[in-house]
């Protein structure tokens, strides 16, 4: 299974972008996707996430700004960023898996900056 992010790059305070992830090499529908990020020095954190029915979850500085979506037939995730801010400046990671206790799997990221 592979999962390619795109979509990133560079933006002003206050502008949007539209992160979007595709899996290949699998014809199974993932139980949940998401998507993380990672600043420089900092831990990677929890983005949002969907399950397969379409119920999303966002952390609490994506909420309101943020909009996570998928397409469940085409494994396919989506990230909608708006009202950016230069603390959203980060490389953002395309996840899935198929179920509890299995293993995730990860993209290379796609790297969101922000500029003041």
């Amino acid at each position: 299974v592979q999962l390619v992010e795109s979509g990133g790059g560079l933006v002003q305070t206050g502008g949007s972008l539209r992160l979007s992830c595709v899996a290949s090499g699998t014809e199974r529908s993932f139980a949940a996707m998401g998507w993380y990020r990672q600043a420089p020095g900092k831990e990677r954190e929890l983005v949002a996430s969907i399950g397969h029915s379409g119920s999303p979850f966002h952390a609490d500085f994506a909420k309101g700004r943020f909009t996570i979506s998928r397409d469940g037939a085409n494994n396919s995730l989506y990230l909608q960023m708006n009202d950016l801010k230069p603390e959203d400046t980060a490389m953002y990671i395309c996840t899935a898996l198929y179920g509890l206790g299995t293993g995730a799997f990860w993209g290379q990221g796609t790297q969101v900056t922000v500029s003041s």
